[in-house]
């Protein structure tokens, strides 16, 4: 009960590093970014939060690039 609490916290916390990494960073740096979390996140994370991570990170990246999209238009 208490590892899943604690994957739980990590998971969130995760997120809200990807999300303040979308708020403040270039696109480029940005995914440089989640990578490294991802990568980080692997050990610590079950196989169900991880793939739940991966997930959020690759709808937060697809959101970046269609901004970036969208500015140079």
């Amino acid at each position: 009960m208490r590892c899943n609490r604690l994957e739980s916290v990590l998971f969130k916390a995760c997120k809200e590093l990807v999300d303040d990494a979308k708020a403040g960073c270039a696109d480029l740096v940005f995914k440089e970014v989640c990578l490294e979390i991802l990568a980080r996140a692997k050990f610590v994370l079950g196989d169900g939060e991880f793939n739940a991570l991966v997930d959020y990170v690759s709808e937060r990246m697809q959101e970046k690039a269609a901004i970036s999209i969208d500015v140079v238009r």
